[in-house]
């Protein structure tokens, strides 16, 4: 780490550096109040398997170890999952004590209301959801974490296994003191990819356009483009022919993401090759998962949450140039400010 760039941070007004993240931590089923098993499950997080890396990150577990949520990134969770919630596409259930025996319970028409009752006390919390954890007592090769603060347990409530996630950030404060940043996010595939490897969410957006009204043209058009193929794919590559990080121009060895996602893409922005990226797989991935972005003047924008010797092993920093510019149009920079306001992973 010593070599290592840093990266430094403002949240709330105070100043920290950035020592590492630990990137993508699944919510998974067993952890979250909303579930789509009737296992029992507990209130521990699954962070990674014992390795020398991830006790680094976590001080080795000595002494206590301080987190914290910003109650703005839990609404944006919240936010981004209400569609689930109002419309589920799931049958959901949870524990529940009735007459001192514990159930488990379908709570799929409970999630409207769950949802507005969530949103009205996430209005009434502080910006900053201060929380102690600890690790769990769990027998190796898998690492746990735990809490008791209710802060840490808003987390479980809100989240919607499969598409909720978290990432950390370790970070020290002018004082020398370590802290760690819990920023919980939803993320849908957005990477245009074959319909063999469709998760189960695209197959029912595919399945959405098949059963539509529209015209054959249309559903043809729709289709793909959200697997990548035909006029869509095409256009793209004739505007953007090579990714600008690698110069690499083998159509094979690039891919192509919508910018702004194609689940939140209305019809025509769907089909829209102004609304897509010409990648090398590496880059891809950051675009699409936010972890890189870019200003309109094609400046290149880091996320803190790629670790500093990361940023210096993939050669991204703040404000680098990469001439990704000469794609750029007024309709591209467009969704590019989507992308920076809605994807892009910052504080």
């Amino acid at each position: 780490m010593k070599d290592a760039t840093i990266s430094k941070v403002t949240i709330l007004g105070e100043d920290y550096e950035v020592l590492d993240a630990l990137n993508n931590i699944t919510l998974a089923d067993s952890f979250l109040k909303n579930k789509t098993g009737v296992g029992n499950g507990e209130a521990k997080l699954y962070v990674g398997n014992v390795s020398s890396e991830l006790s680094s990150f976590f001080n080795d577990f000595h002494s206590e170890i301080k987190g914290f949520f910003l109650n703005k990134d839990l609404m944006k969770m919240l936010i981004d999952l209400k569609r689930e919630y109002t419309e589920p596409q799931n049958h959901y259930y949870s524990k529940k004590t009735i007459n001192g025996e514990k159930n488990i319970i379908d709570i799929t028409k409970e999630l409207p209301k769950k949802w507005g009752s969530l949103h009205e006390k996430l209005q009434s919390n502080p910006n900053k959801l201060d929380f102690i954890f600890y690790k769990s007592t769990i027998t190796p090769p898998r690492i746990y974490i735990n809490s008791s603060s209710n802060n840490y347990k808003l987390l479980r409530e809100i989240g919607i296994p499969n598409i909720s996630y978290i990432s950390v950030l370790k970070l020290k404060n002018k004082t020398g003191s370590i802290v760690y940043y819990f920023k919980p996010f939803v993320s849908y595939s957005n990477e245009i990819i074959s319909y063999e490897q469709l998760s189960i969410t695209e197959t029912k957006e595919l399945e959405e356009i098949e059963s539509s009204n529209k015209s054959d043209t249309e559903i043809t058009n729709l289709k793909t483009s959200r697997i990548g193929q035909g006029k869509y794919r095409e256009l793209l590559l004739e505007n953007m022919p090579f990714c600008p990080f690698t110069r690499i121009n083998d159509e094979r060895l690039l891919r192509a993401s919508h910018i702004k996602p194609w689940v939140s893409s209305d019809n025509k922005e769907k089909i829209d090759p102004k609304n897509g990226l010409t990648l090398s797989p590496t880059y891809d991935v950051l675009f699409d998962r936010g972890f890189i972005s870019f200003e309109n003047d094609g400046s290149l924008l880091v996320s803190p949450f790629i670790s500093p010797m990361n940023q210096k092993r993939l050669d991204i920093k703040n404000g680098k140039k990469i001439n990704i510019e000469i794609f750029f149009d007024e309709c591209r920079i467009n969704y590019l400010q989507y992308h920076r306001e809605n994807i892009f992973q910052t504080v």
